[in-house]
């Protein structure tokens, strides 16, 4: 449960780190000021996705062998 709940919550911390990158872009901001924050949403991001994954591959494999 501690994956799955720490993978969604960095996927949402990513998407605003992603919104916070655009609106840098959109004010014109230097270059690797978006560009760093969005290069860091994306990391933040698909380490999230990763965690969540863990969870769901630790319930399959509860699933598969709890029952025994």
């Amino acid at each position: 449960m501690t994956y799955s709940i720490t993978g969604i919550l960095l996927m949402g911390f990513a998407l605003s780190l992603l919104g916070e990158a655009i609106i840098r872009k959109v004010e014109s901001v230097g270059f690797w000021s978006w560009f760093g924050l969005g290069t860091i949403a994306l990391a933040v991001f698909f380490a999230g996705i990763s965690i969540f994954g863990q969870a769901v591959v630790f319930k399959s494999l509860m699933d598969r062998y709890g029952s025994e």
